[in-house]
């Protein structure tokens, strides 16, 4: 190892030559490579973070450039899994690190297994039924995970810490759930960046055991409006929570909570189905879609959507015929892009 590559972060005393060696023991697992992923990623092969694996179902799109740094025009020409992008940039980065990346949809299997290796998960999902997985199996293996969210030019973190904060369970109504999202509403790079620093200055914190100095608040920001909040939400942790309380069944870990799916007989298509109840606001929802490339015809009943080469039927309770693939996982994302996770 060149004994300079680390020499400004070890300066910094928080850190120092004691936490870098704390940071080279430790394994992460990121979960997701989009936008927050790959910022948060290198950000933290850069650091010096000893074992890191990266999961994601996704290719690399031409779409994806603008904020999603690690990727390349030759990526997205190619359509690259991202997991396999971003694992081939990482290691052109930080030939020490052992990356990993994972071309995968994780569902509750491969959560437990992959959380009884980590010392930390970073959310970079975007969808909650994800969140939800990853929020279950760190509580019953007591691994911290950081958050993350972003959409236009607003964004939201949180640290989680099993035993000491409350659960995402704990705080679903004091998260913002407009079922908004990058391909609906759009996003600017800015944001992105802001997200990733806060995880990744917690990230840093909690991996060179410094916890007194994590950030216990929910913070929330609006970049082009000039806004920013941080919410004490240590009231919310509930004694009954089903994934944090007195006593858990982790219910997401069942796989019961999960998105139901079904490739339809005789047709090319699959039915998804929402994980809870949803009443979605179908109006709103079609104005989002109507600034998108795609055909959009609605009634008070439905939207029918049509984007490249696929078409969505999307009904008020959320379930959403997805025509034109067999694909389950390429259903789930195109309906986490379009409607909503």
């Amino acid at each position: 190892m060149n004994p300079e590559r680390y020499s400004r972060q070890t300066l910094f005393k928080p850190i120092g030559k004691h936490g870098q060696e704390k940071l080279k023991q430790s394994r992460v697992l990121v979960v997701g490579a989009g936008a927050l992923g790959t910022s948060i990623s290198e950000m933290l092969v850069r650091a010096g973070v000893g074992h890191l694996t990266i999961i994601d179902r996704d290719y690399v799109d031409w779409s994806n450039l603008q904020r999603q740094h690690l990727y390349t025009e030759n990526d997205a020409k190619h359509h690259l899994p991202k997991a396999i992008a971003a694992e081939r940039r990482l290691k052109e980065v930080n030939s020490e690190v052992f990356v990993r990346g994972v071309i995968a949809d994780l569902d509750h299997l491969m959560i437990e297994e992959q959380c009884q290796a980590v010392d930390l998960i970073i959310d970079a999902t975007d969808n909650f039924e994800t969140r939800m997985l990853i929020n279950d199996s760190a509580q019953k293996y007591k691994v911290p995970w950081i958050y993350g969210g972003c959409v236009g030019s607003t964004g939201v973190t949180f640290t989680f810490v099993p035993d000491q904060t409350p659960c995402l369970a704990c705080l679903l109504e004091a998260m913002p759930l407009g079922g908004e999202t990058c391909d609906t509403v759009g996003i600017i790079s800015p944001t992105v960046q802001y997200v990733t620093t806060h995880q990744a200055t917690e990230a840093l914190k909690l991996l060179v055991q410094d916890n007194s100095s994590l950030r216990t608040t929910l913070l929330f920001f609006d970049l082009w409006n000039n806004e920013q909040s941080a919410i004490d939400v240590s009231s919310m942790k509930k004694t009954n929570c089903p994934s944090c309380g007195e006593a858990p069944s982790y219910p997401y870990l069942k796989g019961e909570q999960q998105t139901k799916t079904a490739i339809l007989c005789g047709r090319d298509s699959v039915q998804i189905r929402p994980p809870r109840p949803v009443k979605l606001n179908l109006e709103a929802l079609a104005e989002r879609l109507s600034v998108l490339k795609g055909k959009i015809k609605a009634n008070p009943y439905l939207i029918n959507f049509e984007i490249d080469g696929y078409r969505l039927v999307i009904f008020q309770d959320g379930r959403t015929l997805v025509h034109g693939t067999k694909d389950i996982a390429l259903s789930k994302t195109l309906y986490n892009r379009y409607v909503g996770g």
